[in-house]
């Protein structure tokens, strides 16, 4: 079974990647530093969320089912591809773009509003 919490502290990581990226122009270090504060609390929000919902609806022996292990390891493939997608970039300020970009994906990769 997928781990929300594991899936989005990864995405956390990468964020924390590009905030060392784009913090390196100066006059952008305040704003860099908001997004990440902003994006993280949301983003963990809703793992916590998720995982409840999904302790509180999963049947303690049940193992699931076909169309769950699809939609799963869908979730694991598209979390990956966006963390890999961030860790090619080089330039601050699309890393700065990124920091939205980043948990926005993500939220929508879970199902969430982006905002």
């Amino acid at each position: 079974m997928t781990e929300i919490p594991a899936l989005v502290e990864r995405v956390v990581t990468s964020i924390a990647g590009l905030v060392v990226l784009g913090e390196t122009i100066p006059d952008e270090w305040t704003y860099v530093h908001d997004l990440e504060l902003v994006w993280v609390a949301r983003l963990r929000a809703v793992a916590v969320e998720q995982a409840a919902a999904a302790s509180a609806a999963a049947p303690a022996a049940t193992s699931p089912g076909p169309d769950l292990a699809t939609r799963e390891a869908g979730l694991e493939a598209a979390i990956e591809r966006l963390c890999e997608e961030a860790a090619r970039i080089t330039d601050p300020h699309r890393a700065i773009d990124w920091l939205s970009t980043l948990p926005q994906a993500t939220l929508v990769a879970l199902g969430e509003a982006a905002w």
